[in-house]
């Protein structure tokens, strides 16, 4: 893979409207399938935004009319906003495309990070993103007062976490000690050329995601650096350790498109 390119967008009081990074993107996008620009990564700030990928279902986005952006990425319904580092890497990928792999760097350079920090995390199986694992179910604490074999997040198809108070709150999953996320990643490929990225929670307020069911997962929440940490931390402290994980992890992969199996004759 080519050299990686960083572009800062803005930050803190310089932070990017959702539509206008979009609009960038497409634009480094043109510019990248034409050859005409390396491999590019956007790093930026949002003002808070909600943003709902292809496969957001009516019953996991904001109760209160909340505007939300429906965009073209894989994926369900986030958050962007302040404290959080979001990355749009537009890379050229070898052909025939793989786009898990693509999905498995972006994951890897995220925990790198974290670990870099002193927070372990991990991916969970048929979930993408960077997760801290909670205590075995088990041991987790009753929610409500009834045991978690009765959790009516997954007993009941009409249980709504977003009205049921601070008890089902995604950004209380800490003190439930549930798995919760700590990096989204939400991306699309065309021509070849990949599009959207990750989202980092650094310091945000985690009380946004309680209005939605973040990325459409209702028995588990969201965290933070700074949470799990449990000292202050920056997007500035945090931006130059992720820089130097994205480019290991990206330009060292040297990724190859998986075998194509032929039968035999």
């Amino acid at each position: 893979m080519s050299e990686l390119r960083y572009v800062h967008l803005g930050f803190g009081e310089e932070s990017v409207e959702y539509q206008e990074a979009w609009q960038e993107q497409r634009r480094v996008h043109a510019a990248r399938f034409a050859d005409e620009i390396p491999d590019t990564c956007l790093l930026l700030e949002h003002p808070p935004v909600y943003t709902a990928g292809r496969r957001t279902a009516d019953s996991e986005r904001p109760l209160d009319g909340t505007p939300v952006v429906d965009v073209d990425r894989g994926g369900k319904i986030t958050w962007h906003g302040p404290g959080q580092l979001v990355g749009y890497p537009i890379l050229k990928l070898p052909r025939p495309v793989d786009v898990v792999a693509h999905v498995r760097r972006l994951e890897e350079a995220l925990i790198r990070t974290a670990t870099e920090f002193g927070l372990e995390t991990t991916r969970l199986e048929g979930r993408s993103g960077v997760w801290v694992l909670g205590d075995p179910v088990a041991e987790r604490p009753a929610i409500g007062g009834l045991s978690l074999d009765f959790d009516p997040r997954l007993r009941d198809d009409e249980f709504d976490p977003r009205l049921n108070g601070p008890e089902y709150a995604p950004s209380n999953a800490g003190q439930r000690r549930e798995d919760r996320k700590l990096a989204a990643i939400g991306i699309r490929v065309a021509k070849g050329v990949t599009m959207h990225g990750f989202a980092l929670n650094v310091n945000p307020d985690n009380t946004w995601f309680d209005r939605i069911v973040p990325c459409g997962i209702r028995d588990a929440g969201v965290t933070s650096l700074a949470n799990e940490l449990g000292r202050d931390l920056t997007i500035a402290e945090v931006l130059p350790v992720l820089e130097k994980h994205l480019r290991d992890v990206l330009e060292g992969a040297a990724p190859k498109p998986r075998e194509v199996e032929r039968a035999s004759v």
